[in-house]
């Protein structure tokens, strides 16, 4: 996978109900949801939640990409 290309990011809960236009979460908003409760459970001290946000998004980012690997 090259470096410019994004990984696939399926829903992460599939539903064949789409009438409503809403797919719901993706998976790598549930891996950043993951990542940031794992970091919250630790004795992490971050500088601020946007910072935490977007560790949480860096790792999702690199789950999705060990999964197409």
């Amino acid at each position: 996978m090259t470096e410019n290309k994004k990984p696939k990011n399926p829903d992460a809960f599939p539903s064949d109900n789409r009438s409503s236009g809403y797919s719901g979460m993706t998976l790598r908003d549930y891996f950043a949801a993951k990542a940031m409760q794992a970091s919250r459970s630790r004795d992490t001290n971050y500088i601020s939640w946007k910072d935490l946000a977007k560790d949480s998004y860096e790792i999702a980012d690199e789950m999705l990409k060990q999964r197409e690997l």
